[in-house]
């Protein structure tokens, strides 16, 4: 059995360490190699760490993590591989990383889902937050690692620019958990959308959309994990929930139509475009019809007009909206039509797979030797 030792920057709460390593730990097993999962922040320090009224707090709990990581160098004496999810540690140079490659002599592979090469200003730490995240070392950790496997094509393109091995492994979801739910007649049309506080802004620029859209349609929208109080679109009802791990598959379950908007301007072009597009196969795994902007790997996944609609400019996302509001058999068609989709195309025993072989090779085995007697 090959020891894998992976560092995530947050604990199970972030999808990045739920759907990139925890999910995996099974299949993985089934494949010959041991997953063990170290997360640089606890449950208690994540939950606070974009918080305003916490900056205090959380700055004693990171640098409390921080000490604490260098533990962790030890572990990675003992593994065959150190798989580093994004980063080690949240700020700062990538010490953790050299120390398991350069002192331990581990080999590493990275794992990135997200454009972290690119620098922007957080909306909640400022300049502070730009000057302690250090995005310079995503190139050190590309460099230094014997596989880089990347949520999407242009974060893998990114990668073999800097002279990196890559392999491309789609963010995906158990569809045996993600699964449809008969649709309900009664109540309302709900449409849907569940993010963070980072990625509400997108959702805010379509509000106008909505609020045009109420005139003539009835429905009630649902916001999950915007993280801000008191939303106000006139004329549309709307539930504004915190997200919850425990109802995160029944939220998804609970639309009738969902939102995937990506405004690149708000951020930085090149982090809209390394978006690896996950929410649309939550999305379709539920079987529910969505509209999404076609930015990052969000353009190439699904079929536009057969398993979503795609959407650039208000005149597109109030087009497509009210044909999905207007025909329930058309929001059927379209759901069933991406759950189809994205149980042939983003199965996760085919992803374990890929992250099996990719370890496998780090490690200096034969490509494709999937277990180890």
């Amino acid at each position: 059995m090959m020891k894998v030792l992976a560092f995530a920057s947050y604990p199970i709460e972030a999808a990045a360490t739920r759907y990139r390593l925890q999910q995996f730990v099974g299949p993985l097993r089934d494949r010959g190699i041991s997953l063990t999962i170290r997360p640089f922040l606890d449950s208690k320090g994540f939950n606070s760490l974009y918080q305003r009224r916490a900056l205090a707090r959380t700055g004693v709990g990171l640098l409390r993590a921080g000490a604490g990581r260098l533990s962790d160098v030890y572990r990675a004496r003992q593994a065959d591989v150190v798989l580093v999810q994004r980063e080690a540690m949240l700020f700062g140079p990538p010490l953790i990383e050299w120390l398991s490659t350069n002192v331990a002599g581990r080999p590493m592979v990275l794992d990135l889902d997200d454009a972290t090469y690119v620098s922007y200003t957080s909306p909640t730490y400022g300049k502070l937050g730009r000057a302690l995240k250090w995005f310079s070392k995503t190139d050190d950790l590309i460099r230094w690692a014997k596989v880089v496997t990347c949520g999407n094509s242009a974060i893998a393109e990114y990668a073999e620019r800097k002279g990196a091995q890559t392999r491309i492994i789609p963010t995906v979801v158990d569809t045996d958990v993600f699964v449809p739910l008969p649709r309900s007649s009664d109540g309302p049309i709900v449409v849907g959308w569940i993010g963070t506080h980072s990625t509400f802004p997108y959702l805010r620029e379509i509000f106008p959309v909505l609020q045009e859209l109420a005139t003539k349609h009835s429905f009630r929208m649902k916001i999950v994990g915007a993280g801000v109080a008191g939303l106000n679109i006139p004329g549309v009802e709307i539930e504004n929930l915190e997200w919850k791990l425990e109802r995160e598959v029944q939220d998804f379950q609970s639309f009738d139509i969902g939102l995937y908007p990506i405004d690149p301007s708000l951020y930085a072009e090149q982090w809209a475009a390394g978006k690896s597009g996950f929410k649309a196969i939550q999305y379709m795994a539920v079987g529910i019809p969505f509209v999404a902007a076609p930015i990052g790997a969000m353009a190439t996944i699904g079929e536009a007009g057969v398993t979503h609609f795609e959407a650039t400019n208000k005149s597109e996302w109030l087009q497509s909206l009210e044909r999905l509001l207007s025909d329930a058999q058309l929001r059927n068609a379209i759901g069933n039509a991406g759950r189809r989709h994205v149980v042939e195309h983003y199965s996760l025993p085919d992803q374990a797979d890929k992250l099996a072989s990719a370890l496998f090779a780090a490690a200096g085995r034969a490509e494709g030797k999937l277990s180890d007697a």
